[in-house]
C-alpha cells in the first residue's frame, strides 16, 4: 500500500493527474502503512481527520461550498434548457448502480445497495460528492471510490473524445451556437436561492451539498462580502483539500484495497463516467432535433460535472471541427448544471438505501 501510496504521488507530480488531490490522498496512505506509527488508530493525526471531516461529512460540504464561490451560473440562466443535459449525465450513475448489482454474480464480487450506490456516483465525475455519498453509505470503499473518482476526472481529455466524436457526425460537431444573452446581476443572485428552496420542497437529502453550493455561489453573486467568498475560493478550500485528501488516504490500508472489489470499482466508474458522456450528447442531439435553433450535441458531453475540465475538452474538440467554434462559454451552462445534478442524484441515492 505504501507503493500504492508513491503510484498515486507520481501520478499527481510527474502527469499532472488532479495533483491537488492525489498527492496528499497519496502521502495519506503513505502515512497511513507505517508500521506502529498509530496514524490511523485513536489518537492518532489521520484517525481524527477521518472523523471530525469525513465522517461527519464536513470537509465535502465545505468544499462544495468554495466550488460555488468559483462558479458562474450565467450561462446556464442565458439558456436554461442546458439543465437537461446536465440531467441526462446523471444517467451513468444510475445505470451503474445496477452494473454493480450484477457483479455480485461474479464470484468474488458481494456488494450491498448501500455499497452499489457509493460506487455508482463516480459517474457523476464529482469527487466532494463521492466522497460525501460513499461516507454515508459504505465507509470502508471510501478509498477506493476516492481514487476512482478523481483518477477519471483528471482523466476527462482522454475518456471523453472518443465517446463524443463516435457519437457525432463532422457536420454536427461545426454547428456554432448563437452568443449568449447578458445575464443581470439580479437574476444571478435569485438562481442559488431558487435552487435552494427547489432542493428543500422536492429533495431534502440533497440539501446539504446543494445548500453550501448556493451558499458560496450567493456570497460571490451578492457582491456586498467580497472577503468571504475569496476565503470560500481561496484559503478556506486549500485547507480544506488538504486535509480531505489526508483522510481520504487514511483508509487506503490494504485490507480496503488491495481487494477484487477495488478492480470492480475502478471498472465500473469507468463505464458511469462513459455512460454519462455518451447519455449527454444523445440528449443533446434529441433536443437539437425538437429545437428552432440547433445545438451542438458535442455540449451534451459537458453535463458531467468535472468543472471547467469537461467544458474545455468540448470546446477543443469543437475548435477542431471548425476553428471558429467557440462552445467554451455554452458548454459551461450544462457543466455546472452537471454539478447540480450529481448532487440530486446523491440526494435521490441517499433518501432510497440511507436508511
Amino acid at each position: 500500500m505504501m507503493l500504492v501510496g508513491l503510484g498515486l504521488l507520481y501520478l499527481a507530480i510527474a502527469k499532472g493527474f488532479e495533483p491537488l488531490l492525489l498527492l496528499p490522498i497519496g502521502f495519506g496512505a503513505i502515512l497511513a502503512n507505517i508500521p506502529q506509527a498509530g496514524f490511523t488508530e485513536p489518537g492518532g493525526l489521520l484517525y481524527y481527520i477521518y472523523y471530525i471531516g469525513i465522517d461527519s461529512g464536513v470537509f465535502p460540504l465545505l468544499i462544495f461550498m468554495g466550488v460555488g464561490a468559483m462558479t458562474d451560473f450565467g450561462a446556464l440562466i442565458a439558456n436554461p434548457r442546458m439543465l437537461l443535459l446536465g440531467a441526462a449525465a446523471q444517467f451513468g450513475i444510475f445505470a451503474t448502480l445496477f452494473g454493480a448489482i450484477l457483479l455480485n454474480y461474479i464470484p468474488g464480487f458481494d456488494f450491498t445497495l448501500q455499497d452499489a450506490s457509493a460506487i455508482a456516483i463516480i459517474g457523476g465525475a464529482d469527487g466532494p460528492t463521492a466522497i460525501f455519498l460513499a461516507s454515508k453509505l459504505s465507509p470502508e470503499l471510501l478509498g477506493a471510490i476516492a481514487v476512482a473518482a478523481y483518477s477519471y476526472m483528471a482523466l476527462v481529455p482522454i475518456i471523453q473524445p472518443p465517446i463524443m466524436k463516435a457519437l457525432t457526425t463532422p457536420e454536427e460537431r461545426k454547428i456554432k451556437m448563437q452568443q449568449l444573452r447578458t445575464v443581470s446581476k439580479k437574476e444571478k443572485i435569485i438562481f442559488p436561492l431558487a435552487v435552494l428552496l427547489l432542493s428543500a420542497m422536492f429533495l431534502p437529502a440533497a440539501s446539504p451539498l446543494v445548500g453550501m453550493f448556493c451558499l458560496g455561489n450567493l456570497m460571490k453573486e451578492a457582491g456586498v462580502v467580497d472577503r468571504l467568498s475569496n476565503t470560500a475560493q481561496n484559503e478556506l478550500i486549500n485547507i480544506v483539500t488538504i486535509f480531505l485528501g489526508l483522510a481520504v488516504g487514511s483508509k487506503l490500508n490494504s485490507e480496503a484495497f488491495l481487494t477484487v472489489d477495488t478492480l470492480g470499482i475502478l471498472a465500473l466508474g469507468a463505464v458511469a463516467f462513459s455512460i454519462g458522456t455518451a447519455t449527454g450528447v444523445i440528449m443533446a442531439k434529441i433536443m437539437s432535433k425538437f429545437s428552432k435553433e440547433p445545438i451542438n450535441p458535442l455540449l451534451g458531453a459537458a453535463g458531467v460535472s468535472a468543472v471547467p475540465m469537461a467544458a474545455r475538452v468540448v470546446n477543443k474538440v469543437g475548435l477542431e471541427a471548425n476553428p471558429h467554434n467557440f462552445l467554451l462559454m455554452h458548454a459551461m451552462g450544462p457543466n455546472v448544471a452537471g454539478v447540480l445534478g450529481s448532487a440530486v442524484a446523491a440526494g435521490i441515492l441517499l433518501a432510497l438505501v440511507g436508511g
